[in-house]
């Protein structure tokens, strides 16, 4: 196995990943500042690194179809009934919140919000087991994630 300090450099690329809370674009810049820097290294930090951007990349793509996703959902239920000419030429359009439409925004919005949070505590708890199998020179395969570098 390769030495104590590719394994701690592996750990950093995955533990960088939560430098997004800190700064934007974070969780891809520290991963991929650390793997290009010492993926010539070794093979294991090569690995390690092109499986962090993966899955930075492949959480940012559901990110967007979830968001994608919703926008009709939201639309067609808050303004109802209402026709995209009376929504281009009319300025006196009210959204009505106490039909029954609403509630069923409340539900899609809850829902959503329920779906992201659940992904936001698996994301930390991957990244966290990523960084463990690392610094004990294991590999980690991201579940759920794409291979866009291979």
């Amino acid at each position: 196995m390769d030495n104590s300090n590719h394994k701690n450099i592996a750990t950093f690329i995955h533990l960088g990943i939560f430098s997004k809370y800190f700064f934007p674009f974070g969780g891809f810049i520290a991963p991929i500042l650390l793997w290009t820097l010492n993926k010539d290294k070794s093979e294991f930090i090569d690995k390690n690194g092109k499986e962090a951007i993966n899955f930075q990349l492949s959480i940012l793509l559901y990110i967007i179809v979830l968001g994608t996703l919703s926008i009709p959902f939201f639309i067609f239920n808050v303004l109802g009934d209402a026709s995209l000419m009376n929504l281009t030429h009319n300025d006196n359009i009210h959204i009505n919140m106490s039909n029954p439409g609403s509630f069923n925004v409340l539900i899609g919005a809850s829902f959503i919000g329920i779906i992201a949070l659940i992904g936001f505590f698996l994301e930390i708890v991957f990244i966290i087991n990523a960084a463990i199998k690392a610094n004990k020179g294991e590999e980690y395969r991201y579940p759920l994630t794409i291979r866009f570098l291979k």
